[in-house]
């Protein structure tokens, strides 16, 4: 008998914390087996005191090495039985701020080797499992920054570009294997990652809110029951990208403000 016991599962990148690790916590509240995966020791075995060890299965992992990558599956796939309900590719970083030509070039490729190259690794990964899983989910995490080329973390909106166009394809490739493909687009989630300066930007309401993790970690619930391509967090962030799509020049404008802000608050 496998340890998952025939329970659903879900792997899930970056579970050590932020919108991961909110994830993992949902999801084992349900009844879910958790593959929880993490480049940070520390955050995973907190994790795994508070999900319980029979609940999930707890690595160390690198994103951006395919053999240890493709080894950690295979661990899973051993305590799943072959199965693999989700596969939640959330791990990211955010990179060094700063313009595009001013950067480091070593900065600029561990962004794009995480954010990007760890995506696309993870799912190669991942797709004898999800094909032997009849209603299985791979699901990106893109973030709002896919929507609108962000000025001062163009990488990091460039990788997240990358991603949600592939999931895009993705979504129409991996029907012939019975898997469906989704992306979410948060938009300013109350995690690590997010910035001093972008959280004291963050209004009180709106669809620039500061957002709970669990927000998210609902969201993903939602995005595997439901066959949809897009998930926003908030769901405003929607008419965000239908002004981006109707009227890029005036975005153009009002980002360029936003970027003057974040400058002035670097300084």
């Amino acid at each position: 008998m496998s340890k998952a016991n025939g329970r659903k599962s879900i792997f899930i990148t970056g579970a050590g914390s932020g919108m991961g690790r909110a994830t993992a916590m949902k999801f084992a509240r349900e009844g879910w087996y958790v593959g929880a995966f993490d480049i940070a020791a520390k955050g995973l075995e907190s994790l795994k005191s508070e999900i319980g060890a029979d609940n999930g299965l707890f690595l160390i992992l690198d994103v951006t090495d395919a053999e240890a990558f493709g080894e950690a599956m295979e661990t899973f796939g051993r305590a799943t039985g072959g199965t693999l309900d989700l596969m939640f590719s959330n791990a990211g970083i955010g990179g060094t701020s700063g313009m595009f030509d001013e950067l480091a070039w070593d900065d600029i490729m561990q962004v794009v080797n995480v954010n990007f190259l760890g995506v696309m690794i993870g799912i190669r990964a991942a797709m004898p499992l999800l094909s032997n899983t009849p209603g299985s989910l791979c699901l990106t995490n893109a973030s709002s920054s896919a929507i609108w080329g962000t000025a001062g973390i163009g990488i990091y909106s460039a990788t997240k570009h990358a991603v949600r166009g592939l999931t895009e394809a993705l979504s129409i490739e991996l029907k012939r294997h019975g898997v469906r493909a989704a992306d979410l687009l948060p938009g300013l989630i109350d995690t690590p990652i997010l910035s001093d300066g972008m959280r004291g930007m963050a209004p009180d309401e709106g669809m620039w809110r500061l957002v709970p993790a669990s927000e998210v970690a609902d969201t993903v619930w939602a995005a595997y029951a439901q066959d949809r391509l897009h998930w926003y967090v908030p769901e405003e962030l929607r008419d965000f990208h239908r002004q981006v799509v109707d009227n890029p020049e005036q975005v153009r404008e009002e980002r360029t403000e936003l970027a003057a802000q974040m400058a002035a608050l670097a300084q």
